[in-house]
């Protein structure tokens, strides 16, 4: 068996740092045995994002369902412009939490994560 890919450093931004540690907590936890992924950090807002990329250096960028397409973007652009572009960001889809629930989250983490990861080293 081949050791775990990583590790990558996982920054969420979420108004709700409780739920997105559980969250990719239990992400984490179902993909360890193919990648090693550490939640290095949240931001609790948009207006927190510089401060939290400068101190967790990521290598990937989450944005939570709460936020809109046009706001992920903002968040992603503000934290490739720290990390360059080697920075991979995700965006769940807005309202996923809300419609769906968290199960709904993890699922879509377990799976579009590892396709995210596998497009380049991160």
């Amino acid at each position: 068996m081949s050791s775990p890919q990583g590790p990558y450093k996982l920054c969420t931004c979420n108004t709700a740092p409780e739920r997105a540690q559980r969250l990719v907590g239990r992400v984490i936890e179902q993909l360890k045995d193919k990648y090693t992924i550490i939640h290095a950090g949240n931001a609790e807002s948009m207006q927190h994002v510089r401060e939290t990329v400068e101190k967790a250096q990521p290598d990937i960028m989450l944005t939570a369902s709460m936020w809109t397409p046009e706001q992920a973007k903002e968040i992603h652009e503000t934290a490739r412009s720290i990390m360059g572009d080697k920075l991979k960001v995700m965006a769940l889809p807005q309202g996923l939490q809300v419609e769906r629930g968290p199960d709904a989250v993890v699922e879509y983490l377990v799976e579009k994560l590892p396709e995210e990861i596998e497009k380049g080293d991160a």
